[in-house]
């Protein structure tokens, strides 16, 4: 009966100490006063967007406009070779 005493007591003082130490990380945790908010990461999520778009936009325009009929032009040139 002694042993199951001691053990529970072990347990118990066991239980106690990690739950003070979880107390005092997430107290810790709770107290900083830096990261990030949500104002920041939407902005920052808004910005990539429209940067992306405009990225997107000019490299569809220059295809459309520069290197398709260029390079329509020269398909069309190697096939009526006249050699």
């Amino acid at each position: 009966m002694k042993k199951i005493n001691d053990t529970m007591n072990r347990l118990a003082v066991a239980v106690y100490v990690k739950g003070g130490r979880m107390k005092q990380r997430i107290t810790g945790i709770l107290a900083r006063k830096e990261g990030e908010g949500f104002v920041d990461t939407a902005l920052k999520i808004l910005i990539s967007v429209v940067v992306g778009a405009l990225l997107l936009a000019g490299l569809y325009a220059l295809f459309k406009n520069t290197i398709l009929p260029t390079l329509t032009q020269k398909i069309t040139n190697l096939f009526n070779y006249q050699g």
